[in-house]
């Protein structure tokens, strides 16, 4: 291939697709393991599914699309023959703040369990929204507050989910004496 064409925007979209399908067919495999219910259509890998064709069918176009553009079909002038651009945090900020949201999601995983639902989901908005760019304080706090905890108090109340709450389970007692 090309060594011209390996930095275009097309190969990118090539390894893309190549991933996503190998993500697509890891997940399926997975929901192999799913529990199954009997006497009932819809089990718990159904979601799971749907959500997973639909990546396939999506990463199949792709690397079509892909296939095509590189074997000939793109133009100097198509936005596919444009060369891609950095990965280096250093020279591209908004890269940067993307990978630190990708480590802080990492966290907010680990960290679920101990630290539960509502700290973690609260220091993440909080990061998040500092790093979009806002600066109203009080709707920052606001929203980063009252958002996780009506999101915990509609999985535990309407739908009978007890989410983690770590240091903040005494939350869980205050609200059963409502």
């Amino acid at each position: 291939m090309n060594k011209d064409k390996m930095k275009t925007m097309a190969f990118s979209n090539l390894i893309g697709s190549i991933i996503f399908l190998a993500i697509g067919i890891w997940a399926w495999l997975q929901t192999d393991k799913f529990p199954e219910i009997a006497n009932t259509y819809v089990q718990a890998s159904t979601f799971p599914r749907v959500m997973i064709v639909g990546m396939v069918i999506f990463a199949v176009i792709l690397l079509l699309q892909s296939i095509i553009k590189l074997m000939g079909a793109m133009k100097p002038t198509d936005p596919e023959a444009a060369e891609v651009g950095t990965l280096n945090p250093l020279k591209d900020k908004g890269l940067a703040a993307a990978y630190l949201v990708i480590i802080l999601c990492v966290l907010f995983a680990a960290l679920f369990k101990s630290c539960g639902y509502i700290l973690c989901a609260m220091v993440l908005s909080m990061i998040i929204m500092i790093l979009i760019g806002k600066r109203n304080w009080l709707q920052m706090i606001l929203v980063s507050v009252l958002v996780p905890l009506l999101m915990w108090l509609v999985f535990y109340k309407v739908l009978t989910v007890n989410i983690p709450l770590g240091p903040l389970n005494f939350l869980r007692t205050l609200v059963d004496m409502i």
